[in-house]
């Protein structure tokens, strides 16, 4: 799969830190700029490899410089790319819908004042390669079928933030709003729930998906390379893109999940997602070129495949589905 997603390694003279690194779309972003050679910056509150190691082996890891350190200080970044003279930054670090729920100020902290401090140290670095993850929840901002949430107000505030950055000191970013991320590593969120069903199709398992309709497909390894294609090379405005793969219900990722897995146990229950189906990834590519694009079916049969190979290596097991 990883493939598909070519990284040309002279696009990056120097480091890239990934804020963020530890989350599921910031170890396909390790994984795709490692297996490539390119020297790559590690920045999460702690190290925990837990993710990444289920896309990377142990060597390749350990060629990975891991810092630890809170987003929310204007330290931690600041401190990162002038130590290790970074010339791209990937701003992944958040904390998503329900832990914003739960702390408001927390969530703000580290989603609101951490974008901003990124920002911050790329304009006092001269930085021109900056791409940071708002989110489809955003929209819940402007449109009044999405669902408001504080995690979409908080990245709704940092575009707006993006933008002005560029207006005043020419700090140029490329804003990607995911839609709903699934495969190797997707575990946590509202809307993690189908990649769980694939999980628990190769565990054997039943699981019930609490939502139904329409979700945005979107794979873990795309959504990675557009970050990566977003910051291989110099920028000169803040732009803003909705990423979305591809569409379908979760009744048709079912019968996909069982022509793979004929013995699998998945149903779906509930209502369909508040968040918008319908949008086009087409703007980004016109700006990115090609990032590399995965279907459906290639999408969860890459990933059923690789959670059975987990399950017999012993690095997945013990999960509960009830």
């Amino acid at each position: 799969m990883i493939d598909f997603f070519p990284v040309d390694k002279a696009d990056f003279p120097e480091p890239v830190i990934v804020t963020g690194a530890g989350g599921c779309i910031g170890s396909w972003v390790l994984h795709l700029l490692q297996r490539s050679g390119v020297n790559v910056v590690a920045l999460d509150l702690k190290k925990d490899t837990r993710r990444p190691s289920l896309l990377m082996n142990d060597e390749e890891l350990a060629s990975v410089i891991w810092l630890d350190g809170d987003i929310a200080n204007p330290q931690t970044i600041k401190n990162a790319v002038e130590t290790h003279k970074a010339g791209a930054i990937i701003h992944l670090a958040a904390l998503q819908v329900p832990f914003c729920k739960a702390n408001p100020i927390l969530g703000a902290q580290v989603n609101v004042v951490g974008t901003t401090n990124v920002l911050e140290a790329a304009r006092e670095n001269g930085i021109k390669r900056l791409a940071y993850a708002s989110s489809i929840a955003a929209h819940g901002v402007f449109d009044p079928e999405t669902v408001s949430t504080l995690y979409g107000a908080y990245k709704f505030c940092n575009e707006e933030t993006a933008k002005v950055y560029m207006q005043d000191w020419e700090v140029p970013s490329t804003c990607l709003r995911p839609g709903v991320v699934y495969g190797v590593g997707r575990d946590q969120g509202m809307t993690s729930k189908t990649t769980v069903a694939i999980l628990a199709a190769a565990m054997k398992q039943s699981y019930t998906i609490p939502f139904n309709g329409p979700v945005s497909w979107l794979h873990a390894g795309e959504v990675a390379s557009a970050f990566i294609q977003s910051v291989s090379k110099p920028r000169d405005e803040a732009r803003i893109f909705d990423i979305n793969g591809v569409i379908a219900t979760v009744e048709e990722s079912i019968e996909k999940i069982e022509a793979i897995a004929p013995d699998s146990k998945i149903r779906a229950e509930g209502s369909a997602l508040p968040f918008p189906t319908n949008l086009t990834d087409q703007p980004l590519r016109d700006y990115l070129g090609d990032y590399g694009s995965v279907d459906l079916t290639q999408g969860i049969t890459h990933t059923y495949e690789n959670f059975c190979r987990l399950i017999t290596l012993g690095k997945i097991g013990n999960e509960s589905f009830t």
